[in-house]
């Protein structure tokens, strides 16, 4: 696709072509667009309600990563790029607010209006937005950075860009978005896109610049000084344009961010330990409790901060892939998940400390509650209540053992189902009533030694009622080619769900993934009802129809029992400098992208 516009641009003839358009329907400018109801925060907001405002300006941050680099361009497919790059080094038309589900205030862009339907979506430009280097960010750079991106730049902007039907300018400081399908995201995913400057990349490939150009942009940090694979410093611009906007008070405190690359955790945890590092998060909470007394801890140096959150835990466990017969019916599956001794696998590997995932959206305003079904989303169930499994309209939990290695109560009670769908134990091996054993593959890809310790435990409790699976470890390429083909009984998976889901819904969990390989889809779900329940979302126009379909779909998915739960983290752990600080009001998102440094600052 090559939008009109460009061709006005590059005979010279801007002016001529603003002049041509004409005939839009006028809509209202507004300083902010959520994807339902209206932005939380008033058009006159001072700053957003999980900053400091009065947070001083100065000092640095140094945060550690594993791996290396070879590029500094995180819009492009090739290289590996410093993930914060793309966060910090980069400004879109709107910002999101963490406070808020889904909802954008102007950054770049003064205002944004939009149709009803969201047909379309014409952003303005500030006057006064700058590049680092005080060229104005103007409406050719815009349309040139959506265009290059959409079409050669990284797959993550792809899609979006196939639904414009047309870019173009209504004005010296706006453009307009028109869109060949009713998607109503679409609005809000555009104005995070990255604005790039044209005039940089006059006669250059922008698909090769690893390390060659460090692209030029309109964000308040600009990389300063880098080694290829060993550390990147960001600085913060002291000529920022947009260090007074509301939407930026308290934000961008620290003067230099630093990252360090390591070889992997353990020489990065070191670093820190060292002093090398003033900020470290760790994932494993057994080493948090155990590993993390050394001297800087005990004399204060360094505090342990804990930052809960209000995100979907998503689902991660183990998935059952009901294209195999043993798996299609709900009955093996619920036996199968009660056999999972979860309390004291979790006690074995985490000492107990992290919660249970108990729905696909659990931990959210999203999450479907465990008691019978009502209001709209009992509304929207009732039309397919006599294919919902039971336990989506009636309430559904996850079983809950002892704690002790026997699990009997567990074991008697999936014995039991086991029986009710034909399966029982004949001469110590479960079989069904032709004699043919129960039997199936875990896949597992290498270096997954958790997920081993797990499926370890698992074997042994599915051994005392018969069943003895095949554990396969293969290395990665082979176990993305498995799982792309769906070539296994049982495998690791995870879904990371936000509060904003929309169209990647129907990826995961759509009936097309039953037969098309590749798809995320791996349970093999076949659902109409789910899929009613996503349209519903993607249709709605009010935050109450919004949640009672997701919370409806919680229901259909949950009760599916698709997928073994474990466990999820419900606060990020942060062991940091004590002269690092952050507000005490911690957003609904919590510990989420450019949380950390963005609201953070140095307090000596």
């Amino acid at each position: 696709m090559r939008p009109s516009i460009f061709r006005a641009f590059r005979r010279g003839s801007l002016a001529a072509a603003i002049l041509a358009l004409g005939g839009f329907a006028q809509a209202e400018p507004q300083h902010g667009i959520a994807m339902y109801g209206e932005p939380a925060l008033p058009p006159d907001f001072v700053s957003l309600p999980y900053v400091n405002p009065d947070a001083p300006k100065g000092g640095r941050i140094v945060l550690g990563e594993s791996g290396s680099f070879d590029s500094l361009n995180p819009h492009i497919r090739k290289g590996r790029v410093p993930w914060m790059l793309r966060f910090y080094a980069y400004e879109s038309l709107m910002a999101r607010s963490w406070d808020e589900p889904f909802t954008l205030y102007g950054l770049l862009a003064e205002s944004v209006e939009t149709d009803e339907a969201r047909s379309w979506v014409e952003f303005t430009l500030r006057e006064e937005a700058r590049f680092s280097d005080g060229s104005p960010v103007t409406v050719e750079d815009v349309l040139w950075s959506y265009e290059t991106l959409g079409t050669v730049g990284h797959p993550r902007y792809l899609g979006a860009w196939t639904k414009v039907a047309k870019a173009e300018a209504t004005g010296p400081r706006s453009v307009r978005f028109t869109f060949s399908t009713e998607d109503r995201e679409l609005p809000l995913i555009l104005g995070l896109r990255p604005i790039l400057k044209k005039a940089q990349w006059e006669g250059k490939d922008f698909t090769e610049s690893g390390l060659t150009e460090i692209p030029i942009s309109s964000a308040p940090y600009v990389v300063d000084d880098f080694q290829a694979g060993r550390y990147v410093s960001l600085k913060r611009n002291p000529d920022y344009w947009g260090k007074d906007l509301p939407v930026n008070r308290g934000r961008a405190n620290v003067d230099e961010i630093r990252m360090e690359f390591f070889t992997d955790g353990t020489a990065m945890f070191e670093a820190f330990k060292a002093g090398l590092l003033t900020s470290n998060r760790e994932t494993d909470a057994a080493k948090w409790d155990l590993q993390y007394d050394f001297p800087a801890v005990q004399s204060g140096e360094v505090v342990k901060s804990l930052i809960p959150h209000q995100r979907p835990t998503g689902i991660e466990g183990f998935v059952m892939n009901t294209r195999l017969p043993q798996f299609q019916d709900w009955r093996v599956r619920e036996a199968m998940i009660t056999l999972f001794n979860f309390e004291f696998i979790n006690e074995t590997i985490n000492g107990g400390a992290l919660p249970r995932i108990s729905s696909y959206f659990s931990n959210s305003v999203l999450g479907m509650s465990h008691d019978p079904a009502e209001g709209r989303v009992a509304e929207l169930l009732q039309p397919f209540a006599e294919d919902l499994l039971p336990g989506t309209l009636e309430g559904y939990s996850l079983p809950v053992s002892d704690g002790t290695e026997r699990n009997r109560a567990n074991t008697r009670r999936a014995l039991k189902l086991f029986e009710e769908a034909g399966w029982t134990v004949q001469d110590g091996v479960m079989k069904n009533a032709q004699g043919e054993p129960f039997t199936f593959e875990i896949l597992l890809s290498q270096g997954s030694s958790q997920h081993q310790a797990m499926i370890d435990i698992y074997a042994e409790a599915l051994a005392k009622v018969g069943i003895v699976p095949t554990i396969t470890t293969v290395e990665s390429a082979q176990y993305k080619e498995r799982t792309n083909t769906y070539d296994f009984g049982m495998t690791y998976y995870r879904r990371g769900l936000s509060l904003s889901p929309g169209n990647e819904q129907m990826a995961y969990w759509g009936s097309a993934g039953v037969t098309e390989p590749g798809s995320r889809n791996y349970m093999g779900m076949n659902s109409p009802a789910a899929e009613a329940m996503i349209e519903t979302m993607l249709t709605s126009t009010s935050q109450d129809d919004f949640r009672a379909a997701v919370k409806a779909l919680d229901r259909i998915l949950t009760a599916g029992r698709y997928v073994i739960p474990i466990w999820y983290f419900n606060a990020s752990r942060i062991a940091h400098s004590a002269s690092l600080k952050y507000p005490e009001h911690i957003p609904m998102y919590g510990d989420w992208i450019k949380y950390q440094p963005d609201v953070w600052w140095v307090e000596e």
